[in-house]
């Protein structure tokens, strides 16, 4: 078990980005956005096409601002089309599929000598677990750091009054249409450079490797919420960080006792249902206990 503790924590520092991105939709504006089931692999894709010839720094660039610009399609379809936001990120994401087909010419590409960020870390003696663990700690802390400082901006706060309450955001003079595409933005290029950095772990990107985003996104939220609290918006993001890591470890712990890796995702859906249903069992518990 020890051996794989590194490698499983570093897999989940590099998915809390992706998490972080679902956290802003999900519960600063309070919007189900399925878009980053496209946006993911959309990050995944334009950094493996961009490794080869333009470098890391390009790679991760180029991904957050493709993220981001899926996002605001998903915003324009929600405030200007006036679409259901759930529908707005379904249609995002089937278009996204055509997207990334586009971008690497084919359904998977190989990082087969190709310089990525690991290549970088383990060039300084790491080991290439470390050297994992490394990259997603710093990645995460600079995303981490970012966020609060931006969210407690005024327009950062404009965004959480937004999704808090969008009616008196507009009586406050605040452009909730504006906000809402501001905050699927900044999500999906979050998730976009998740997706930038899983591949170069994997060292492939694969056009069906967003397939079930949305619900393990969820499922760190929900259980870094849980089990870490919520008491302030810099508690919510080290929450959602550490529930990624306790989701990842939980994946591992299940593999090594067993669990055939074809019910992962109905194992992940009962853990997310049992996670939002939390609130309610505690609930229930507490007035079967005062009743008592």
């Amino acid at each position: 078990m020890a051996d794989i503790l590194i490698p499983t924590v570093a897999q989940g520092l590099m998915w809390a980005l992706m998490a972080l991105g679902v956290y802003i939709t999900f519960r600063v504006l309070d919007i189900a956005d399925l878009s980053v089931e496209g946006s993911f692999p959309l990050g995944a894709a334009v950094a493996a096409t961009a490794l080869s010839g333009y470098g890391v720094t390009a790679a991760f660039l180029l991904a957050a601002v493709a993220g981001a610009l899926a996002g605001i399609v998903t915003g324009i379809l929600t405030t200007k089309l006036k679409i259901p936001p759930l529908l707005a990120g379904i249609l995002t994401m089937i278009g996204l599929y055509s997207v990334n087909l586009h971008v690497m010419g084919k359904a998977n590409v190989a990082l087969l000598r190709v310089d990525t960020v690991f290549s970088y870390a383990a060039g300084m003696g790491l080991t290439s677990d470390m050297a994992m663990m490394a990259v997603g700690l710093v990645g995460v802390m600079l995303v981490g750091v970012i966020l609060y400082w931006f969210f407690g901006t005024e327009l950062g706060t404009a965004i959480r009054a937004t999704g808090c309450n969008s009616q008196m955001a507009r009586a406050q003079g605040v452009n909730t249409n504006s906000m809402i595409v501001l905050g699927l933005l900044i999500s999906n290029a979050l998730v976009a450079l998740s997706g930038a950095l899983v591949c170069q772990a994997n060292g492939f990107a694969d056009v069906g490797m967003g397939t079930g985003t949305i619900v393990i996104g969820l499922a760190s939220v929900i259980i870094g919420e849980v089990l870490f609290g919520t008491r302030s918006f810099k508690n919510c993001l080290i929450s959602v960080i550490l529930g990624s890591i306790v989701y990842r470890l939980v994946i591992a712990i299940v593999l090594q006792l067993g669990m055939p890796p074809n019910d992962l995702k109905l194992f992940t859906a009962i853990l997310v249902a049992i996670a939002l249903s939390m609130p309610l069992i505690r609930e229930k518990w507490r007035a079967r206990k005062s009743a008592l």
